[in-house]
């Protein structure tokens, strides 16, 4: 085998790999004599097989397998020889002339075919020492551990039937039979039986609550409404529709006491230890909000000072996975670039900036990961395919399953669990500052963080 690099211009390397006839011939005439031993055919004795009937009836097919064979060995050899780091997998190109093709596979003539590569860029890790970054700190008030207990036991409360004649008011619960439609055809998804509708909780369309109010039992009523612009189901979205509604029961919430006896229901011993339950459940959830704050300064702080020519064709891929995600989102809400404010080139100069950021951002984040010598453990990646599989209740063994015979599945697992602890490899380097904010500095801007935090993804690319 023969390999003479043809290209090496920035990122991108092209190799000419020639298999000599020859070679060919002894790799075949290798194959099929290993396959003497193995197969049985009639007439013949095993082992006793002649190599030129072999040949006739499976030449082909083994040459096939010479040539998939002498592909993988000259990746091998072209990334061990030259030292490469691939971006992607490599791009093979054989002679498009079918009869020099044939006159190949039947080892009557040489066998040269093209392999193109792009390598990972090659950079210094510069020093993080001098970066300062601001940690946005915000301890849960007891007046909000309050609030959530109030919220646990309205949740939890019992509701009883007010009886034939009684009216429903605020805070009732109502249970119905509804049919929607618009126009005065029947949606899909719009027709619900037995269903609890507490008024004034904002679970239902605007509209649909507030016009059960004073409705008794086995009334019916036809509630008119309009879909909100945002709402999921873009064939729904600004509709007006009406609702025939049928009660079948009002009912009234009874009290609940927060106490102890109250407590040890959710299994706690006592009221204290079910307060800093509650206080450890919402500082968990602020503190999420302040890491994925502090993720996005240091994330910007090392798009600062990096900046490398990216491969090509690993840049194209994270554009076209952006691009068809924001295609998708415009479709399902039923806009355009223009209800954006916004031009469809304009959109994607936007979203090709973000996956250069991606990309660059995750070569960095892999590359110093490498180096610090950053680990995920099997036990980590097990924990985190169980959480996931906790996600879909009645579906584990089946996402269990998936995820255990699906290698890449598994890759995209570990991804952001090493992304995690490369950030906290890097936090450990630079300065880290605690500042005390209040609830409504933390969250301000919140979907906008989270909607970056999305975007970077960097880790998941690493």
């Amino acid at each position: 085998m023969q390999v003479t690099e043809t290209l090496s211009e920035g990122l991108k390397r092209e190799f000419r790999v020639v298999l000599p006839a020859t070679e060919l011939e002894e790799r075949l005439t290798s194959e099929l004599a290993t396959l003497k031993d193995r197969v049985k055919i009639n007439g013949f004795r095993p082992g006793k097989v002649p190599v030129a009937h072999l040949r006739r009836l499976y030449g082909r097919s083994v040459m096939a397998e010479v040539v998939q064979n002498a592909v993988a060995e000259a990746e091998r050899k072209i990334v061990d020889d030259h030292q490469l780091k691939l971006a992607n997998q490599p791009r093979f190109e054989f002679p498009e002339d079918k009869d020099e093709m044939e006159k190949a596979l039947d080892a009557k003539t040489d066998l040269a075919f093209k392999v193109a590569v792009e390598v990972l860029p090659t950079f210094e890790l510069v020093d993080l020492s001098d970066v300062k970054v601001t940690k946005p700190v915000f301890r849960v008030p007891d007046a909000e551990v309050e609030e959530g207990l109030e919220r646990l036991s309205k949740q939890n409360r019992p509701f009883e039937s007010k009886g034939e004649d009684a009216a429903a008011e605020t805070g009732d619960r109502v249970v119905v039979d509804f049919v929607g439609s618009i126009d005065g055809v029947e949606f899909e998804g719009g027709k619900g039986e037995e269903v609890p509708v507490e008024i004034g909780s904002g679970s239902f369309i605007p509209g649909f609550e507030e016009q059960l109010t004073g409705a008794k039992k086995g009334e019916e009523r036809t509630l008119a409404v309009t879909f909100p612009e945002t709402y999921p189901a873009a064939h729904l979205a600004g509709k007006d529709a009406s609702f025939a509604v049928t009660v079948k029961d009002v009912l009234a919430p009874g009290e609940v006491t927060i106490d102890d006896a109250f407590a040890t229901n959710f299994g706690m011993e006592s009221l204290d230890a079910m307060r800093d339950a509650m206080r450890g459940a919402l500082q968990r959830d602020y503190d999420g909000v302040a890491r994925r704050k502090l993720k996005k300064v240091l994330l910007d702080a090392l798009d600062e000072r990096y900046s490398f020519e990216l491969p090509p064709t690993l840049l194209d891929q994270e554009f076209q996975g952006v691009w068809q995600q924001v295609l998708s989102d415009l479709q399902r809400a039923g806009k355009t670039f223009e209800d954006e404010g916004t031009s469809e080139d304009k959109a994607k100069d936007e979203y090709r900036r973000i996956a250069e950021r991606r990309v660059r951002l995750g070569l960095v984040l892999a590359r110093i990961g490498e180096t610090a010598d950053v680990k995920v453990s099997d036990d980590e990646v097990t924990q985190a395919l169980i959480e996931r599989a906790r996600q879909y209740p009645g579906q584990e063994r089946q996402v269990w399953e998936f995820y255990q015979k699906n290698p890449q599945a598994l890759a995209e697992l570990r991804a952001p669990l090493f992304e995690e602890k490369v950030v906290d490899h890097i936090l450990s380097q630079v300065t880290v500052e605690e500042t005390e904010v209040s609830k409504e500095a933390l969250l301000a801007d919140f979907e906008d963080e989270a909607k970056g935090e999305a975007e970077e993804a960097a880790g998941e690319k690493a």
